[in-house]
């Protein structure tokens, strides 16, 4: 069952991110192999000039093996992991880097340093991560949030994760993205929590007039497929035609982006967006085109 289909970054997101060229990026614990190789490929797209963050023999090391000159680039020298994680964010805070792309270093130590107020790369949302999932290069996106960084969001930090990827949506050509707030039931029903979120947040869509079409509770049958929303006589502008999935916590937004991995061979691109900086976070296990996707994703993000 598992899929064998090779990995691809979609064009969609390089052409989006070809428009911002050569951003500055810190590259958190670098000397690891995948982590350099996908830095690698963003520096021959143009991408990114990358500062690496991390024990300077590791990473020459792996530039030696890749046959990279990386001389032209600044290496700061940090052999201890949890430090590097400070640095990068002390370099975004002083705007000499535009992006973060984790390397090889846990999540939760990178992003304890990004939201700490000493660093002021807060935006006015909250934080919310994204999945841009694709299945080749030509193929249409399908964004699930959040799956990565907001565990149990209520309606007021569903919103921002709303208002958040109704703009990174924008940013690759989606002018008015077709929003399903996800559920198990197409239905408001007393006892599904989400089902009631999913209720509230159409409502304060449609009120706040964010420019999308909001619609849930749907279940993702109803979300994705038009036969299966026809049968149940479901009829808006969403049902069966979703750009965005809106899911109701981690576990759902995480078990349908590793679904699509390992089942259908989907590309990942996950970044961490409405900070001042967007933020890479990919898991240690992803593929280098994955990575690639990632850090398109987060250049498409800036400002």
């Amino acid at each position: 069952m598992l899929s064998n289909k090779e990995i691809v970054c979609p064009d969609n997101l390089l052409d989006a991110a070809h428009k911002k060229k050569g951003v500055k990026a810190a590259i958190v614990n670098a000397g690891k192999p995948l982590p350099m190789i996908s830095v690698l490929d963003a520096v021959k797209e143009s991408l990114i000039e990358p500062i690496f963050i991390g024990d300077e023999k590791e990473i020459l090391k792996c530039a030696e093996d890749l046959k990279w000159d990386i001389s032209n680039y600044e290496i700061i020298n940090e052999p201890i992991e949890n430090n590097t994680a400070a640095i990068a964010a002390k370099l975004a805070s002083n705007k000499k880097v535009k992006i973060i792309v984790k390397g090889h270093i846990h999540t939760d130590i990178l992003m304890k340093e990004v939201l700490k107020r000493e660093h002021n790369l807060l935006g006015k949302t909250r934080l919310s991560h994204i999945w841009h999932m694709t299945l080749d290069k030509q193929d249409n996106p399908l964004i699930i949030t959040d799956g990565a960084l907001n565990v149990s969001p209520n309606v007021k930090t569903k919103m921002h994760i709303l208002r958040n990827v109704v703009e990174f949506s924008n940013r690759i050509g989606i002018t008015r993205p077709k929003v399903s707030v996800l559920s198990a039931t197409e239905e408001v029903i007393d006892s599904v929590q989400s089902s009631i979120d999913a209720k509230e947040i159409t409502e304060l869509a449609k009120k706040e007039n964010i420019n999308a079409e909001v619609f849930g509770p749907l279940a993702f049958d109803n979300s994705i497929s038009k036969k299966s929303a026809s049968i149940k006589g479901i009829n808006n502008l969403v049902a069966g035609q979703a750009d965005i999935l809106l899911v109701p916590n981690i576990e759902a937004g995480n078990a349908l982006v590793k679904m699509m991995i390992y089942f259908m061979g989907a590309c990942a691109a996950g970044v961490v967006i409405g900070g001042k900086v967007p933020v890479v976070i990919t898991s240690r296990s992803d593929e280098a085109q994955a990575r690639l996707a990632s850090i398109a994703a987060a250049v498409v993000a800036l400002d």
